[in-house]
């Protein structure tokens, strides 16, 4: 049989090792690493995976973009998707700095909790998103809006990069969500105030919500956090807290190590499908957050 061959892609000057570690104990036999990646250059590399081999063994075959840009990452999958020609399809997976299973495994979390402990779901919920400008919280952002939620992404550098951030979400997946300026304490706290939950995919080490602001929040409902390096992104809630009381108020809290157990088994789980489909595989955020709903 033909061996289990992954390609992967990145914009950076270096590919993660985190995922080479996740694709080859997930079952493939080998991987190929290429850096520095542009745009321009996916279909070349897609159609020289695809064609140097037997159709028989196109499904043997995948190729992984990663990098640190979330849209970036989606041109590049459709890019790829456009390259392909039948009967040598192959699979594709694009997870750009693990933040579409991290950002699935979040919105998950966060639902089987409000199932359980709060009898809410994610459509008419309000959702503040801090540190949507980056992977995390973009893609959070994205997942929760196509479910309905009311969504509102904070930009910690004015109003400007988040609002057009908060335009090209709405062009891509005609989905609406609410730009807001987060650039001081005061507005952060102000805009937890109105919202019944709180995901923080800020920069690690950097603490987006205190003690006193959880607490000032009455209408919270839960504040999940991928923060695990100190200090914590949501203060009071602890790295394996998975719907902890963090308030006097009940709000609950999801830490940074149940959400990445979960984003863990998502990736891993996502490689798996990839090395024995038996039909060709497209895989982004939206398999992340369907995959994650199963194993919550």
């Amino acid at each position: 049989m033909a061996k289990s061959i992954l390609h992967m892609l990145s914009t950076l000057k270096h590919m993660s090792p985190f995922d080479v570690n996740m694709a080859l104990d997930a079952g493939f036999d080998e991987v190929a690493v290429y850096t520095n990646v542009t745009i321009e250059e996916v279909t070349a590399l897609v159609q020289d995976a695809m064609f140097s081999r037997a159709p028989a063994a196109a499904l043997r075959t995948g190729l992984f973009f990663a990098g640190r840009d979330a849209v970036l990452a989606l041109d590049m999958l459709e890019s790829a998707k456009k390259a392909l020609i039948k009967p040598f399809e192959v699979s594709l997976f694009a997870d750009p700095y693990g933040s579409f299973t991290t950002a699935g495994a979040m919105v998950a979390c966060v639902e089987k909790i409000l199932r359980a402990l709060k009898q809410r779901e994610l459509k008419g919920l309000k959702i503040v998103i801090y540190g949507a400008t980056g992977v995390v919280g973009y893609s959070a952002a994205v997942i929760a809006a196509l479910e309905g939620a009311e969504v509102t992404v904070v930009g910690y550098s004015g109003i400007d990069r988040v609002r057009k951030l908060a335009e090209e979400m709405q062009k891509r997946f005609s989905i609406d969500v609410m730009p807001a300026d987060g650039s001081s304490p005061e507005q952060v706290r102000s805009l937890l105030l109105d919202h019944e939950v709180a995901l923080c995919a800020a920069r690690a080490g950097i603490k987006v919500l205190s003690r006193e602001d959880i607490e000032a929040a009455k209408h919270l409902l839960i504040a999940a956090d991928v923060n695990a390096v100190p200090p914590l992104g949501v203060e009071g809630c602890g790295l394996h807290d998975n719907g902890a009381v963090i308030s006097s108020h009940g709000a609950l809290g999801i830490g940074a190590l149940a959400i990445g157990d979960v984003k863990y088994k998502t990736e891993s789980g996502l490689f798996k499908q990839m090395a024995t489909s038996d039909k060709p595989l497209c895989l982004d955020f939206r398999q992340a957050f369907a995959l994650a709903r199963q194993l919550v």
